[in-house]
């Protein structure tokens, strides 16, 4: 008997590279991908998975009740990895109501809906159900931002001190599903992931726009002095880690993902224009004269870093990639992409 597991928002960037892993490792699951394909969501980037009778695309609003209720008795859902969130810092700035729309009123719609549909009462399962699990996948941006000491890192126990609207509807989010377990026993697991990068990012991210840039010979923008420091992960590394904590996190427990790959935005940017440099040079120009600063964005945190010890150490997960391994990976993507590859 094969079990349906609801993802939601896997027409993005991290969704849409789990889904192909999760088919491929999981015959016996059949996946039902809910997706309103704003602005970051594109169907493309799930092309592969199109033919696959074990692969459903349903175009709808987590916040729309009635249409999970359908979904939940409709393909009678055994899980929920809900990845669905608006997601760039910088549109929460100009737009936070939509943030705090979709990204705490949906999460409180799927688990409500989650918890009727599976239990009785609280902490009373039905038979049927008394596996199922609720996998919310949030952001180490909850936790506000590092001094700049290496050895100081966001760990499961660090404080929520979120600083923009982004951040604060994710940390939002997160207590949400914390409630559902502490006051309805809802097996639930939250995994809080460092940066991610690798293939089908959006367009606007930092990554992708230097790439991007780089090659039409437009200036590469970098915040402020450059000096922000973020931990990178590999998106395929973020997805195995989603994939060990949803089979076999503890229930009510939250794991931080990260990749142990701390850069400043100005390293980041020098690793890829190096590299560009080699694989497609241009006569008598480096792109690295493409760098430049602009006026920094508002209440732009500093330093984030996860210590990643609990899910290294409980569950035997470590990333696949480093930076410099990842980086090389992510810029052939977008070679491809661009038709620019070898």
């Amino acid at each position: 008997m094969k079990k349906n597991i609801l993802l939601t928002g896997t027409a993005g960037f991290i969704g849409s590279n789990f889904v192909p892993y999760f088919l491929d490792k999981y015959p016996e699951y059949n996946l039902i991908n809910l997706d309103l394909l704003t602005y970051a969501g594109n169907l493309e980037n799930l092309t592969e998975c199109e033919g696959n009778p074990r692969y459903k695309f349903i175009k709808g609003d987590i916040c729309n009740r009635e249409l999970v209720e359908f979904i939940f008795s409709e393909y009678d859902i055994n899980g929920v990895i809900h990845f669905a969130a608006e997601s760039h810092v910088d549109n929460s700035i100009k737009n936070p109501g939509v943030f705090v729309q979709t990204n705490v009123n949906g999460t409180f719609t799927l688990i409500d809906v989650a918890y009727k549909y599976w239990m009785n009462k609280p902490f009373s399962y039905k038979e049927k159900y008394a596996n199922c699990r609720f996998h919310h996948i949030s952001t180490d941006e909850v936790y506000g931002t590092l001094s700049l000491d290496p050895t100081d890192l966001f760990t499961e126990k660090t404080p929520y001190a979120p600083n923009s609207p982004y951040s604060a509807s994710k940390a939002s989010s997160d207590m949400i599903i914390r409630a559902y377990n502490e006051t309805y026993g809802l097996n639930t697991v939250i995994t809080n992931c460092s940066n991610n990068y690798g293939p089908k990012q959006h367009d606007e991210k930092l990554i992708p726009t230097i790439i991007r840039n780089a090659l039409k010979g437009n200036p590469i923008p970098i915040y402020g002095d450059g000096k922000n420091i973020r931990d990178w992960l590999y998106v395929l590394d973020h997805c195995k880690g989603i994939d060990l904590v949803y089979h076999k996190g503890k229930k009510g427990d939250t794991y931080n993902i990260g990749g142990r790959n701390e850069r400043t935005n100005l390293q980041i940017v020098d690793a890829i224009t190096t590299i560009l440099d080699k694989e497609v040079p241009q006569p008598n120009f480096s792109y690295k004269s493409l760098i430049t600063f602009v006026e920094d964005r508002a209440g732009h945190d500093r330093r984030y870093a996860i210590d990643a010890t609990k899910l290294e150490q409980e569950l035997g997960w470590k990333a696949d990639e480093n930076f410099d391994s990842g980086i090389v990976k992510t810029i052939e993507w977008y070679l491809d992409k661009y038709n620019l590859g070898n």
